[in-house]
């Protein structure tokens, strides 16, 4: 390959280096900065001038000083170790740095992603003479306890094996030969990727089975799909983050990436340190173990910001590719909108609306479109999802933000945080009459039956319900509670139930931090059968206020408690509605 010449710095404006002499260069390519080597991402070319992102900082770099470009784009090392990593956006393993350098990370520092010297027990699945092309497995190595990692010849190859090995090797050693129509080429179990580059896929499936949460307001209300894209807004304080936690924490994925993009260090570090103590309730064994985490904290140069979001996405469309299911967190794209702001500002590109770069809704687009539920490529037929979920926080809770509204017109799901809601301590704060969710339909076949015929009707009524109550409450404020009909005040008792009982969640209690869809169809099935029974005692003459006295909506409100193993106590409860009700209604 032709060596090519180095530039020269002309310009320095924050994270934004101009260099000059640059010719032969390619948008995208990685360049070294300095003889300091800061890592830089070319953004713009005009005849020999080069406009360079430079992902670390930039302080005490002049004009005349040296770029050196490498010929490559931004690319990713993919293979084992990255489980239970954790890196910054432009994939350095921060925890082998501060052991390198301490725990100030020195700018130039640089460490290849996956280590090589680690040994891994890679087991063949395929055997001499066998016709393999790209996305086909060729072996196993089992990254941690409830993790394989799948070993995958790289798109685009094809051929016959002529040697496969078996035993223990680093990520760069050759395990598998392959005869193709260029030659015999060695692969190893790592691969490198470009980070904008998409990774290819035999085809999309429709969105048909939900990502199962545990979280009662998001999984029976507001459901995301496998492969689905959900955006969470609000305001500080609303609670974004234990909900990208919660998500990560239970969420029936195989893998979680973790991408803490421009958010403050104690949120990361709040993961760092709970995820190895939490268990994984399939496995048993500490979340860490199917966790990756891309940090690129407040205080890390910002430009970063953007590579962090393709370092995360693009490590997740790999472990997609082994025919797993991922979610990715990234937390926040506001802050990766506000490095896309900065930088179009220092290349004095013309502004869009609040200053923000007119590609913007764009970019996002390209970001979420990267999701879905899709046949992955390779001679046997495998499945593979990846979701995202992204936080999003506009200024003051502002859903008018041009990053809310650029989210919103490429994400399905839209779960929407309110301090109202948090103020009065009523979490998770996702409003049930903003949110929606655009799978509803979709996953309608699959609750119906995996969980019960009557789910979506149960859901429906529900939902009318709190409509309702959101009508009625303006009345009450007016006129007061004692002027309503007695069924509109059963339907506020009951929408009260539901908001309390079923729509409000204790991230901190051991049973209700987590919740089935089972139990959720029963927990809202016993409220629900209350409403039914109540009716029927209006009917019959029964005050609404001995209704609205009963003793069992004691044990209404304790059953989001009941443990995932004793559902058979929700008939016990029901038994015991009926039995309250039919007393009262001899008396009435």
């Amino acid at each position: 390959m032709e060596k090519l010449k180095e530039g020269r710095i002309v310009k320095v404006s924050g994270p934004l280096v101009v260099a000059e002499g640059m010719a032969g260069a390619k948008m995208y390519d990685v360049v070294r900065v300095s003889e300091m080597n800061l890592i830089g991402e070319i953004i713009r070319l005009e005849r020999d001038m080069a406009s360079i992102q430079v992902y670390e900082e930039t302080g005490g770099i002049g004009p005349g000083e040296p770029v050196y470009p490498t010929g490559a784009p931004l690319s990713v090392e993919l293979g084992p170790g990255l489980i239970e990593s954790i890196y910054d956006g432009i994939q350095r393993p921060l925890n082998l740095i501060r052991d390198a350098v301490g725990d100030n990370i020195s700018r130039g520092v640089s460490l290849p992603a996956l280590s090589r010297e680690k040994r891994w027990k890679f087991t063949p699945l395929r055997k001499v003479g066998e016709l393999v092309k790209g996305g086909d497995h060729l072996g196993e190595v089992e990254e941690t306890s409830i993790l394989l990692h799948k070993i995958l010849l790289p798109p685009g190859m094809e051929g016959r094996i002529i040697e496969i090995k078996e035993g223990e090797f680093t990520v760069t050693d050759p395990i598998v030969r392959v005869e193709t129509k260029e030659g015999i080429v060695e692969v190893p179990m790592m691969q490198i990727w470009p980070v904008r580059k998409l990774r290819p896929y035999r085809e999309k499936l429709s969105p048909l089975i939900p990502l199962s949460t545990g979280q009662r307001v998001i999984d029976t209300f507001f459901p995301i799909s496998k492969g689905g894209t959900a955006c969470v807004p609000g305001p500080f304080g609303s609670g974004k983050t234990v909900v990208q936690h919660q998500l990560a924490k239970w969420s029936d994925a195989d893998v979680i990436v973790y991408i803490g993009c421009g958010e403050r260090g104690n949120e990361m570090t709040d993961v760092l340190m709970e995820f190895p103590q939490l268990k994984d309730p399939r496995s048993d064994e500490p979340l860490s173990k199917r966790t990756v985490l891309i940090a690129n904290t407040s205080n890390m140069p910002v430009a970063a910001r953007e590579a962090s979001v393709y370092t995360g996405i693009t490590i997740a469309e790999y472990f997609r590719d082994m025919g797993y299911s991922v979610a990715v967190m990234a937390d926040s794209t506001s802050r990766w909108a506000e490095a896309m702001r900065e930088i179009s500002g220092r290349l004095e590109e013309m502004p869009g609306e609040e200053g923000y770069p007119a590609y913007l809704g764009a970019r996002i687009a390209a970001f979420y479109e990267r999701a879905g539920r899709v046949t992955c490529l390779g001679s046997d037929t495998k499945e593979g999802a990846l979701s995202v979920i992204g936080a999003v926080s506009p200024p003051g809770g502002d859903l008018s933000d041009p990053v809310v509204q650029a989210t919103l017109r490429v994400v399905k799901v839209f779960w929407s945080l309110e301090d109202r809601l948090a103020y009065r301590r009523h979490f998770p704060a996702i409003s049930w009459l903003n949110s929606y969710s655009l799978y509803v339909e979709n996953l309608e076949e699959y609750l119906k039956k995996e969980v019960a015929e009557d789910f979506p009707d149960l859901r429906g009524e529900a939902m009318r319900l709190l409509e309702g109550e959101a009508e009625l409450e303006e009345i009450v404020r007016l006129v007061g509670i004692d002027s309503l009909s007695t069924s509109d005040r059963l339907i506020l008792e009951v929408a009260r139930s539901i908001r309390e009982d079923f729509l409000h969640q204790n991230a901190f209690h051991d049973e209700d931090t987590y919740t089935s869809l089972k139990k959720q169809y029963r927990i809202l099935k016993l409220i629900l059968h209350f409403y039914e029974r109540g009716k029927d005692g209006l009917k019959r003459g029964v005050p609404i206020q001995k209704i609205e006295e009963i003793s069992v909506k004691g044990q209404i409100a304790r059953a989001k408690y009941i443990p995932e193993d004793e559902l058979e106590k929700f008939a016990e409860i029901e038994g015991e509605i009926d039995k309250e009700m039919g007393n009262l209604m001899a008396k009435g």
